[in-house]
């Protein structure tokens, strides 16, 4: 499932026993069925049905494996080229429904935008990409500043180390 997928049903009312549903598959994405029925005291079959009530609703998007690229390229076994983690703050020169469409349009069709949120506190979105190199990330910033985007200003964090 992706983010931009379309809801079957409507976003259900939370109780404690999703909220604990939630919290657990975002621990642990692959935890069996049992063992989640377990965690949260109810039998399998309720549990299960929960989950799959919170994946039609949309609210659990998918499921990820996160993969340490350091160690793949420590031992020399990189399953694709390594990339480079980078972290940036956008600010918008306008500040209207349009605007913000547009841009997030963009980062969702974006395969270097890993994630993009939309913050509070001066700041209008953080982006965390990766790209084949620091020049390639340069070069995307380029093509998305004489865009139709309206990035007024931004500010890139590269990342020296992933500390968890």
């Amino acid at each position: 499932m992706s983010a931009s997928h379309i809801r079957v049903l409507p976003a259900p009312k939370l109780d404690a026993f999703d909220l604990k549903i939630l919290t657990i598959l975002e621990r642990d994405g692959r935890i069996t069925k049992s063992r989640l029925a377990e965690e949260i005291n109810l039998s399998v079959s309720p549990c299960w049905e929960r989950v799959k009530r919170l994946e039609q609703a949309g609210i659990i998007e998918g499921y990820a494996a996160r993969i340490n690229q350091s160690l793949l390229e420590e031992t020399g076994q990189l399953a694709t080229a390594p990339r480079t983690p980078v972290w940036v703050e956008i600010h918008l020169k306008h500040h209207d429904a349009a605007s913000f469409q547009r841009f997030e349009k963009a980062m969702r069709e974006a395969d270097e935008v890993i994630e993009c949120v939309a913050v509070g506190g001066g700041v209008d979105y953080l982006l965390r990409l990766e790209t084949a190199s620091i020049d390639a990330y340069q070069r995307l910033i380029d093509r998305w500043l004489i865009s139709e985007l309206g990035i007024d200003r931004y500010f890139t964090y590269i990342v020296t180390k992933q500390v968890k």
